[in-house]
């Protein structure tokens, strides 16, 4: 793992997408606290942190599409099977050099607070719980972005799908307001997401066995909950698409609540899309 994080940050740091997503989410935060901190003579540096949130559904695409998809369009991730690391070590080694790529504008963002509790009153333990929860958040998208990365070797076909799904979960709570709360859209909607469930479990393990045996567990799950307890589906979509909003849940801790639930939520996406990208490049890396 070490090797690859110490040839990732050389790598990075050579790259004009790693600056341009330190550029602009330094501009983002500079520009959120004139609006916010200086104009409006608000003390809360947190709304800042919201304002910069809608900045990072486009930037970390920037920053993740070319982590592996650059690697098996030059076919040097042959280089990489051949060397002796495990597939989990690659990516984690990947994987923390852009968290240190992420941190670096973090730390300077984090003087902010201490800058402006000079010149007037900030709460300071807001201001620095939000932004832990706001790296934590990001380095939950860098997870999603990697895994969405080893799955093409166009980086902006990578970027494109990772920026449509950051958008989509950005505005996920507005959605549920749209979406059919009966018992009947929310089955059909899980059956399409069980159907996508399979379909991603067979690319990543070619196991046509596997595959089958999770749609059909799932099925029948889904078929006894309708039979026993049909109420149970009844704002079940709205429910799902507001719970696994990552803004949403930070949105939390900017008005002045550290939820460790969603602390959790956020470490559980981590470490479940470094699981769906270890299983993506032991495919490729057996094939």
């Amino acid at each position: 793992m070490t090797p690859v994080l110490k040839h990732e940050l050389r790598a990075h740091f050579h790259t004009l997408s790693t600056w341009l997503f330190m550029a602009f989410l330094l501009a983002f935060v500079g520009i959120g606290a004139m609006l916010y901190n200086i104009q409006a003579a608000v003390a809360n540096f947190e709304y800042v942190l919201q304002f910069v949130c809608i900045g990072l559904v486009v930037i970390i695409p920037v920053l993740t599409m070319r982590v592996f998809a650059e690697e098996k369009k030059q076919k040097t991730d042959q280089l990489l099977y051949a060397l002796p690391l495990r597939t989990s070590g690659i990516v984690l080694g990947k994987y923390l050099a852009l968290l240190v790529i992420f941190l670096i504008p973090t730390a300077i963002i984090a003087v902010y607070p201490l800058v402006f509790s000079k010149y007037g009153d900030v709460f300071l333990l807001t201001s620095y719980g939000s932004m832990l929860a706001f790296f934590i958040m990001g380095a939950a998208l860098i997870s999603v972005g990697l895994f969405i990365s080893t799955l093409t070797e166009n980086q902006g076909f990578a970027a494109g799908i990772a920026i449509v799904v950051f958008l989509l979960n950005y505005y996920s709570v507005r959605l549920s307001e749209y979406v059919s709360k009966g018992a009947v859209g929310s089955v059909i909607a899980l059956s399409v997401l069980l159907l996508a469930l399979t379909a991603l479990i067979y690319i990543l393990t070619k196991s046509s066995n596997l595959a089958i045996g999770v749609l059909c567990v799932g099925a029948v799950l889904l078929a006894a909950v309708w039979r026993f307890n049909r109420g149970l589906f009844e704002n079940l979509l709205p429910t799902i698409m507001s719970k696994l909003s990552f803004f949403d849940r930070f949105y939390v801790f900017v008005n002045g609540v550290f939820d460790i639930g969603s602390i959790v939520f956020y470490l559980t996406v981590i470490v479940f899309f470094l699981f769906l990208s270890v299983q993506s490049l032991e495919k490729r890396r057996y094939n």
